[in-house]
């Protein structure tokens, strides 16, 4: 047995002893209160007033999205070739105002030719049906012609192959009928003929939810009515799709649309959008959309918070309201994200955030530490919910962002913080 001098055990006993405590300083640090303060003051990224591409006041009034319509045939020739290009420039042209696209595809629109290109409406036994809808010549597609369905099919199997995972996308919205609204109030509505049957309409929408697997698609509100199956089908409601109504705010919303939303489920917006556009029914719904009292006495803020809308189309709001009152608008619209608490040390950070707008975030978006990100998403966090985070990045000065993957160039995910 080795005998040491008291004087030596204790030199033995602080030398065995600093590693450790060096070490435990290294791998385990106190977490400390970071001080943050911070405030959203912009529309938050794929929420808002929605102005349409064509609109010359989208590249400065303080919007997020921007909404076009397109028909199969802008992109289908005549021999059945596919030529993207029309959606590639008004992506490119949207995100280079720094904002993110709504695109709606369309088989008829009021006053126009169908939205089917020539090579389907030249086949033999093709023939569609040309009536007044609005005072206006209007072309009905022929939905009974066994290739129609199959080539919608294919075209949105190319189109989410092609776009599904474009950040220059927010969402797409689909139908069939007048503007793609599910219905047709003005002309021949024959099912399986100038407007599609059922079984194709099933088909279509298990269709779109296979193969649009990360971009939201959205159907209107007015597919709750007989001329669509969803109203007697769970099985379709079940789908996780959005839901949109282009008569928001008009006097008899209560009763006209609200059943409709109901229909689908009022907790739809859970797990899938829901957006709109402000009514044209009286020159009001339009002027009046952004007053302090709504233009039929429901303010905005208080419409869209109960139906938990991301967006609402708002075209014609830069000529009725100043840019400020736009931008309180679409802060009332979608998520809003607070941080309620961000500690850390110098290995790791622990954050909690919550949701305090009236709608959650429908595409993936991480919390980072100096550009580290967190392996949870804040997709889904509903509002008054709050989600808890781990990440392995600390330091003296950690910066905290919210990064994501579907924004683009200029587009930034804000947060509310008052951390002392």
């Amino acid at each position: 047995m080795i005998h040491l001098s008291p004087a030596h055990a204790l030199r033995l006993a602080t030398l065995v002893a600093l590693p450790l405590v060096s070490s435990g300083a290294r791998g385990d640090q106190a977490l400390r209160p970071v001080p943050l303060v911070a405030r959203v003051t912009d529309v938050q990224p794929m929420t808002g007033i929605v102005l349409w591409t064509t609109n010359p006041a989208a590249a400065t009034a303080p919007i997020q999205l921007e909404f076009a319509y397109l028909a199969y045939r802008d992109v289908v020739d005549a021999r059945g070739d596919y030529d993207w290009t029309p959606v590639e420039r008004l992506l490119a042209d949207v995100a280079g105002r720094g904002h993110q696209a709504i695109i709606r595809w369309h088989d008829t629109y009021v006053g126009k030719p169908s939205g089917i290109p020539d090579s389907i409406r030249n086949l033999p036994g093709y023939r569609e049906t040309t009536a007044r809808s609005e005072g206006k010549k209007t072309a009905f597609p022929d939905w009974s012609h066994p290739r129609l369905g199959p080539f919608v099919l294919d075209f949105f199997t190319r189109f989410a192959e092609r776009f599904d995972a474009d950040p220059r996308l927010a969402f797409v919205q689909v139908g069939f009928g007048l503007w793609s609204e599910y219905h047709i109030y003005d002309g021949p509505l024959r099912l399986g003929e100038t407007f599609p049957s059922h079984m194709f309409q099933a088909d279509f929408a298990r269709h779109l939810a296979k193969h649009l697997a990360q971009t939201p698609w959205m159907i209107s509100v007015d597919a709750a009515g007989d001329q669509a199956p969803f109203a007697s089908d769970a099985e379709l409601r079940a789908l996780r799709f959005g839901v949109f109504d282009d008569s928001f705010n008009h006097a008899r919303h209560r009763e006209e649309n609200q059943p409709n939303w109901e229909v689908f489920g009022r907790d739809r917006w859970k797990t899938a959008p829901a957006g709109g556009e402000f009514a044209f029914f009286e020159k009001v719904d339009q002027k009046e959309a952004l007053a302090d009292g709504g233009p039929h006495g429901v303010p905005f803020a208080e419409q869209a918070a109960r139906f938990h809308v991301s967006f609402i189309i708002g075209d014609d709001q830069p000529r009725f309201r100043p840019p400020e009152r736009i931008r309180a608008a679409g802060l009332a619209c979608g998520y809003r994200f607070r941080v309620t608490r961000f500690d850390a040390s110098q290995a790791r950070s622990e954050i909690t955030i919550t949701n305090t707008g009236i709608a959650p975030l429908y595409h993936a978006a991480f919390p980072a530490v100096n550009g580290m990100r967190a392996e949870r998403s804040l997709a889904g966090l509903l509002p008054g919910e709050s989600r808890s985070f781990m990440i392995p990045a600390g330091g003296t000065e950690p910066v905290l962002t919210i990064e994501s993957d579907r924004l683009v160039p200029g587009q930034r995910i804000g947060y509310d913080a008052d951390l002392p």
